[in-house]
């Protein structure tokens, strides 16, 4: 009569993977790991250093006193924050006031580019009317074609609406918002409408029986199931407003009513071309919005990137 293997023998036959001792007796072997994992951590050093050394560059510059980007070479072999005490006390150069103005130019930008885009996207994605797919193909025609193209036909059209309604001409904050907006509605309105589409219909058709109108509908519901793309809208719009140069170059001339990057360009130009340390502190302080309003929004922005793939 044969003997019957115990638990343990069997287990140990019908399991294929190797044990600890085995794994311990082939060792480590740098050249398996490199080519299956290692490449991966060596890649992603590389992108890290390659986006970071700007900044901190930038930021080395802006606490150098030299005045010249060549003594900032050495980062951060000198600290002193007289730079950004300068930035504040030249009274031909505003700096307080242009950071004012970026943040309401940025600001109302963004919510007016959120709200009239919302508006756009539901009737595309809710309503059915004539010429709704001749919209839907002049948007994206319209957003292949970057606004500066349409700098000498947008400074015209300020200047002669200027001689009429002087508030919304050359060197209105207004005007310069208006301009923002025609730019961004088209771009902005179809990514949001791909959202828009993600959110069932029958929750639109359970409210209207319940008796409610497409307005509680757009501000009670769908508002808030959309918040990620919102987010998103706004963020990029805020973005894009505050580091626009060409066209409020050429909007705001007066320097009171600049914003920052046309404001900080003064500090590298051919009359203060000694001064990019200031500018450097400048755009460190620039970017201060900018990073607040991407915390603020973290997760939202998140979920408006990665919602639309799984729905």
């Amino acid at each position: 009569m044969s003997a019957v293997p115990s638990l343990d023998a069997r287990s140990t036959a019908q399991d294929p993977r190797p044990s600890t001792r085995d794994v311990r007796q082939r060792g480590f072997r740098f050249g398996r790991w490199f080519k299956e994992t290692g490449w991966r951590h060596l890649v992603a050093i590389v992108m890290v250093v390659f986006a970071v050394f700007p900044l901190l560059y930038v930021l080395s510059a802006s606490l150098n006193p030299a005045g010249s980007l060549v003594g900032s070479n050495a980062l951060f072999q000198t600290v002193n924050f007289s730079n950004y005490v300068a930035l504040f006390q030249n009274p031909d150069q505003p700096f307080g006031l242009w950071f004012v103005n970026t943040l309401v130019i940025g600001g109302v930008t963004a919510l007016a580019t959120v709200f009239l885009g919302a508006l756009a996207a539901y009737a595309f994605s809710r309503m059915r009317f004539t010429g709704r797919r001749v919209g839907l193909l002049s948007l994206m025609l319209i957003q292949m074609f970057p606004q500066f193209l349409a700098v000498v036909a947008i400074f015209l059209l300020l200047s002669t609406i200027g001689d009429v309604f002087p508030a919304l001409g050359l060197g209105s904050q207004l005007g310069l918002i208006l301009v923002y907006l025609g730019g961004a509605l088209g771009v902005n309105t179809y990514l949001m409408y791909g959202f828009f589409n993600t959110v069932p219909m029958s929750i639109d058709e359970a409210a209207k029986i319940d008796g409610a109108s497409h307005a509680q509908i757009f501000f009670g519901i769908i508002l808030r199931l959309v918040a990620p793309i919102l987010a998103v809208v706004g963020l990029l719009s805020f973005i894009a407003t505050t580091g626009e140069y060409v066209i409020a170059s050429i909007v705001l001339t007066d320097p009171n009513t600049q914003t920052l990057a046309v404001g900080l360009y003064m500090f590298v130009s051919q009359q203060f071309s000694n001064n990019w340390s200031i500018f450097s502190a400048g755009a460190v302080l620039a970017a201060l919005p900018v990073m607040v309003v991407f915390l603020l929004l973290q997760k939202y922005i998140v979920g408006g990137l990665t919602a639309g793939s799984v729905k």
